[in-house]
């Protein structure tokens, strides 16, 4: 009897009582209220303890995502999800009865009438009082995971496991699913907001593992966090509660409830908040990252900047440092292409080539000669020195394809080492690159004794000019070198043309001359090669072009071979080649006197001779015939340092750039290597027009001293021209004077694209 009951005091499926999300809409955003907030700041008295939730949180995604009523789960996964041991979590054993509890008081609130959403949070919230807030979330998903997890096992093994099938039928399991399509859009809702609220939870255990000590409470952007965190937990676990009242709901509920559309417009509604609270908090941990990186690069950059000021025994702890020490073999051999360690370089003396992707042919085609020379030459044995490509990439850029395919393409035309992997290289080395180094689009070649300390800040100045007699590359040994120099003939061409080398052992008469001038080209070498012939002389004529040699001086060339004027460098390597060792000497020559005279170095970037940095070249007046000498401020007042307007070398490499600058065609004339005649061409070309005055002299002087006399009446005191000094000319110092008249001289900027 006792068993006995009546249909009219049995609960129907159709008059059980669920718990409704419509009676707590209102507050969706009185929730955010001061005085909730308050309230749940209340509830969070943490008592210090810390564990790490990432691995339980694995293990409850993975739960969740597998959950899904509709999931086919065959015997062979059922046997993979036994046989996997990824969801072991040491912290489980201490947490287990916490996540009992939750999952307990939850299904308990859910199950009765009149749930109210927000006092059923706050509960657990007092519950959870001592976890820290990612800890409290984490609980209460894995609360969820647990319940979920126990409703969809069973919805899934019931057709193939006798427990589930008897466990499903005592929750009216089957009906449920025979009206599987008709649910759908209520568990595709369930599962998009357990799909938020799994990325919303994992974006404040994000949060909570920032570093402290880049990222403490005190400053800003956790200061805004800290302020939303809370927030967040709240509408998470608000939202967990509603996700276990569908769950809760679908048990032992008639078709009535299965036909309610309006639970999954709630849990729409719950999911399109989740997600906004989870994207402003993405935004806000984006912002933290950004601001620790910057810390993070701003303290490697002053251990780098510590590391170069130390003494060191060998070179290694500033290799590892500038070729990411985490990589065994961060650098490839040139020659064998393997990956090699940075152990071969130790107490070496090491050659820092320095640049970006953007070298020119000549460049690399010009230094490789000179590496070959000492390497694989006679000297191969001794490898006094080793070169390494420290390639310096724009990371406002992503490394794409075409990047990759540059950098290979250059790689495989370098016979010494460069890295494995150039994205590798640390900011903080591309940044004391920049500021310590001063690079910026011009290569450099720094050097590193082996015991790593800087010893020049670029040697390829001296490479340019000396070669590997340069060696070993330091400013002392470039001042000796210079020391030891006079103004000849060798040292314009140097080896460049072995028949012009020949040419001053044969002590034959040589003329260089330059410019793009066609018609002035035409007649001053129809003249000067008749007047050879009339004097008797022996003459070879080479044409050298311009600075930055293109498609017009190619046309010039071609015109000179056509027309068989004179002799010329048919490859625009050479060209190069000459143009860049006198500027070479500029910058060498430059430095030199600084150094000598005590002038004070500005810190400027690379870039034009003006405050600031301009990146391009700057226009100096200056003198066509006789030079121009030292960049400067003419607005200083101060004195020219003694010395340098009685450095022949100085001045004659500044009138010859100085030509190049101003678009004058020039010539240099030469009786051997020591007897040279420099001139502006069009005062060269007149003086040679009027060679019937003063041919007589020749007989009695020679044609150089003839020439030389002749040329006087030439030499006036108005000149006007200009000095265009390249993008690095920034570390030049900023004074400028006239060769001429001595006197500082007016600066402007000049900024240039010529794409002929």
């Amino acid at each position: 009897m006792a068993l006995t009951t009546t249909s009219a005091t049995a609960p129907t499926m159709a008059t059980t009582h669920r718990p409704s999300l419509r009676g707590d809409r209102h507050l969706f955003s009185a929730s955010d209220d001061a005085i909730v907030m308050k309230q749940i700041q209340g509830t969070h008295t943490p008592d210090g303890r810390d564990f790490d939730v990432k691995p339980l949180m694995r293990v409850v995604e993975d739960g969740l995502r597998r959950a899904s009523p509709t999931a086919v789960i065959t015997q062979h996964a059922s046997v993979e999800l036994l046989e996997d041991k990824g969801h072991q979590v040491e912290s489980i054993e201490l947490l287990s009865f916490t996540i009992h509890r939750i999952a307990s008081e939850i299904s308990y609130k859910c199950s009765g009438s009149g749930n109210d959403a927000h006092a059923t949070t706050v509960g657990i919230l007092h519950l959870l009082s001592t976890f820290d807030w990612d800890a409290k979330v984490v609980l209460v998903m894995a609360a969820l995971a647990n319940n979920y997890g126990q409703f969809g096992l069973t919805a899934q093994l019931h057709a193939v496991n006798p427990l589930a099938k008897s466990i499903a039928t005592l929750k009216q399991l089957p009906e449920l699913l025979e009206h599987i399509e008709v649910l759908r859009p209520r568990l595709d809702a369930v599962n998009n907001l357990i799909k938020a609220l799994i990325d919303v939870t994992w974006c404040i255990i994000e949060f909570n593992e920032l570093p402290p000590e880049h990222m403490g409470a005190e400053t800003p952007e956790m200061q805004v966090a800290v302020t939303h965190i809370p927030t967040a937990v709240y509408w998470t676990i608000r939202s967990i509660i509603a996700c276990e009242s569908q769950i809760t709901g679908l048990i032992g509920l008639g078709h009535d409830y299965i036909s309610a559309t309006t639970e999954a417009w709630e849990l729409s509604s719950l999911a399109h908040k989740v997600n906004n609270i989870q994207g402003h908090l993405t935004k806000q941990l984006d912002h933290c990252r950004r601001n620790i990186k910057e810390k993070q690069h701003w303290e490697a950059f002053q251990a780098l900047e510590r590391l170069f000021d130390t003494t060191h025994i060998d070179n290694m702890k500033i290799l590892r440092a500038l070729f990411y020490s985490k990589d065994e073999h961060p650098l490839i051999d040139g020659v064998t292409k393997k990956r090699v360690s940075v152990e071969l370089l130790r107490r070496k003396i090491v050659m820092l080539f320095i640049s970006d992707l953007d070298i020119s042919h000549e460049e690399l085609f010009v230094l490789v000669q000179i590496y070959n020379e000492t390497h694989h030459g006679g000297q191969a044995l001794e490898r006094r020195y080793e070169v390494v490509w420290l390639p310096i990439i724009d990371r406002h850029h992503p490394w794409d394809l075409t990047k990759e395919e540059r950098y290979n393409r250059l790689a495989s035309d370098m016979p010494w080492y460069y890295p494995n992997n150039p994205s590798m290289i640390d900011p903080a080395v591309v940044r004391y690159v920049r500021q310590a180094w001063r690079f910026d689009k011009k290569p450099l070649m720094v050097v590193l004794d082996p015991q790593g300390k800087v010893v020049c800040p670029n040697a390829l100045h001296m490479m340019w000019i000396w070669g590997s007699l340069a060696f070993p590359f330091t400013s002392i040994r470039e001042e000796a070198l210079w020391k030891e120099e006079i103004w000849r003939l060798d040292l314009l061409v140097d080896e460049i043309d072995p028949a012009i080398v020949q040419a001053i052992r044969d002590e034959r008469y040589i003329c260089l001359y330059g410019g793009e001038d066609v018609n002035w080209i035409k007649q001053f070498t129809s003249l000067l090669r008749r007047i050879a012939q009339e004097v008797r002389i022996p003459l070879e004529m080479v044409y050298v072009g311009k600075s930055n040699p293109k498609e017009r001086i190619k046309k010039v060339i071609n015109m000179i071979s056509t027309e068989k004027l004179s002799g010329y460098w048919q490859d625009t390597a050479m060209v190069w080649f000459f143009w860049v060792r006198l500027e070479s000497m500029l910058h060498s020559k430059m430095q030199l006197h600084d150094k000598s005279y005590g002038i004070p170095r500005h810190n400027h970037n690379h870039g034009a001779i003006v405050p600031g940095n301009f990146g391009h070249s700057a226009i100096v007046p200056g003198n066509p015939g006789h030079g121009a000498i030292v960049p400067g401020n003419p607005h200083s007042g101060h004195e020219v340092p003694n010395g340098l307007e009685n450095d022949q070398i100085l001045l004659e490499v500044m009138s010859l750039l100085s030509y190049d600058s101003g678009g004058h065609p020039w010539a240099v004339i030469a009786h051997g290597s020591l007897d040279l005649v420099r001139y502006d061409g069009r005062k060269l070309l007149e003086c040679l027009g009027q060679f019937e005055t003063w041919k007589d002299r020749v007989e009695f002087e020679g044609f150089l001293p003839a020439l030389r006399g002749a040329l006087e009446p030439y030499h006036t005191h108005e000149h006007c021209t200009r000095l265009i000094l390249p993008g690095d000319a920034g570390r030049i110092k900023e004074r400028v004077v006239c060769a001429e008249c001595k006197k500082p001289m007016e600066k402007f900027v000049l900024y240039q694209c010529c794409n002929d």
